[in-house]
């Protein structure tokens, strides 16, 4: 176990080193994940809108929708 332990330190203290003497990388990290909660934030509002909020009105007809959903014989 203090093996295993001190191997991950090792790895962590690797990458946190890593990315302290970095100067131009911190610049391209941080536009990588602008962009990615952009994507991911775009995706979510525009393809994947709550149905389940706009077509049923309490929490007890949601989760039976849900439900019948799985528990449904799959289409072909």
């Amino acid at each position: 176990m203090t093996r295993l332990k001190s191997s991950l330190i090792a790895a962590r203290d690797l990458y946190v080193d890593g990315f302290r003497g970095m100067t131009v990388g911190r610049k391209l990290w941080l536009l990588i994940a602008v962009k990615l909660v952009l994507f991911f934030l775009v995706l979510k509002l525009f393809f994947f809108p709550d149905i389940l909020s706009t077509r049923y009105d309490n929490d007890e007809d949601r989760a039976a929708a849900v439900r019948n959903a799985l528990s449904a014989p799959p289409r072909d």
